[in-house]
């Protein structure tokens, strides 16, 4: 008898799979139907970028922008909205910075496009006049440490194009402008100017930023566009008594109070269970944050509108999470995990939009071999929405304070990277370079991987 038994349980097996999987491929359309139909990311993100503007920690620009994310949750439907309070850095650009190439030629050359990197010192009033010494990478100063000092240390090291998923090349040019200043001061310096991380063609100078090892002078640090560190390359070349003049007035304020704006959406089976999604509402103060990251911001409100007015309330409490501070840092993602943990929440997973709102074309994730697999298997019902990419390492910088002090899997939406790097920390990064079904489309992925994990854990 069990050998007929046996084909018959298989069958069963096999024919209630099929179903639920046709029932989770049904409210996923009816998901993505809901936000590509009645989405409010795009005019959420228009009143942040274009009212707002850029909201660098401690400005009163970043104030607005959590009582304006307050409101948003609100009109969302969250069950609750709530400010958590956290101190951050208040550091603040000055005026314009200023970087001129002084020769005894007397062709005319137009101020190098340059930006101070975030929290670096200014240069004082008299600002910083000196050769430059060209080095191609951390070897390169090595090898000329000895010409260092008294000099302006100028980092053209490129941004690799060789590199299919520009996040690695970021990874690998990241060392400069974090490290750069020090590195440099060690021998002598008196400045640095670091070429931009990006393969843009344009010359927007993109900031970002750097810190300073103590045991070290703390000098003040630049980034240049590309065309003009070109230009700066050239010109070093062929006029070896050239000087340059740099003057920045950047300084910082003492910490001041900042805020995670935290919604809920109430879970219906565990409610004191959390699974969190979220993005850094702030941003550098050269732009708009379009990408980076009222993109991240928007969507993640989009998904908690978006689960409940589809009518699929969470079994787990879902918890939308706008960081304060990710830029220069990354206070607010510290202080998350850290109450968390203090009050022995339950976190069951956590997700972060912070790589643009480009075209989605998967996840990034730091968890076990087990939960990869587990994530992987609903590649299916993900691929006709364009996701097929669950292979790539990471997870969101503001998230990954609960993955170190609490042990949870985390993950981070992965878009289309080739044109990030192009607006990431540049004047650029503006609300008109967002296109919204491409924003849509990553709110929907967001919502479609937390309804799976919501629905059957990881």
């Amino acid at each position: 008898m069990l050998r007929f038994l046996l084909p018959l349980t298989l069958a069963c097996s096999i024919s209630i799979a099929h179903a639920q999987q046709n029932d989770d491929s049904l409210t996923l359309r009816k998901l993505a139907d809901e936000v590509l139909t009645h989405s409010t990311a795009y005019a959420n993100l228009k009143v942040l970028t274009k009212e707002i503007g850029g909201r660098l920690a401690g400005s009163p620009q970043m104030s607005k922008a959590e009582q304006w994310g307050f409101a948003a949750l609100k009109a969302a439907g969250a069950d609750t909205v709530y400010l958590q309070e956290c101190m951050v850095p208040h550091w603040v650009r000055g005026d314009k910075e200023e970087v001129r190439i002084i020769s005894k030629r007397r062709d005319f050359i137009p101020p190098l496009e340059v930006l101070a990197l975030g929290n670096s010192v200014g240069s004082g009033p008299e600002g910083v006049t000196a050769p430059v010494i060209e080095v191609a990478s951390f070897d390169d100063l090595e090898a000329k440490k000895d010409q260092v000092k008294g000099k302006i240390v100028f980092y053209n090291y490129h941004f690799n194009p060789t590199f299919i998923k520009t996040f690695h090349a970021y990874g690998d040019a990241f060392m400069y402008r974090a490290a750069g200043a020090s590195r440099a001061a060690r021998y002598g310096a008196l400045a640095v100017i670091v070429r931009s991380m990006s393969h843009a063609a344009n010359n927007f100078p993109h900031t970002g930023a750097m810190r300073y090892n103590d045991s070290f002078p703390k000098i003040p640090a630049v980034a240049i566009g590309l065309e003009d560190a070109d230009k700066l390359s050239n010109r070093i070349s062929d006029d070896k008594d050239m000087k340059v003049y740099l003057r920045t007035t950047c300084h910082f304020l003492p910490d001041t109070i900042g805020h995670n704006v935290i919604a809920e959406l109430r879970g219906s089976e565990h409610p004191e269970q959390v699974i969190t999604v979220g993005g850094h509402l702030d941003s550098w103060d050269v732009n708009e944050g379009a990408h980076d990251d009222g993109a991240g911001c928007v969507q993640s409100i989009e998904v908690l509108r978006a689960l409940k007015a589809a009518g699929l309330r969470p079994k787990h409490t879902l918890r939308v999470v706008l960081f304060a501070n990710e830029e220069n840092g990354t206070r607010g993602g510290q202080k998350y995990a850290e109450t968390a943990k203090a009050a022995g929440e339950k976190h069951i997973f956590a997700l972060e939009s912070d790589a643009g709102g480009f075209t989605p074309r998967g996840f990034s994730l730091t968890a076990s071999p087990g939960q990869r697999a587990k994530v992987k298997s609903w590649a299916k019902l993900l691929l006709p929405y364009g996701l097929y990419d669950f292979d790539e390492e990471g997870g969101g910088v503001d998230v990954g304070p609960l993955n170190e002090q609490l042990g949870i899997p985390i993950g981070e939406l992965s878009p289309d990277s080739q044109r990030y790097f192009d607006i990431h920390h540049a004047q650029s990064d503006v609300f008109e370079a967002v296109n919204k079904r491409e924003l849509e489309l990553g709110a929907f992925s967001m919502a479609a991987l937390l309804h799976l994990v919501d629905k059957y854990g990881l």
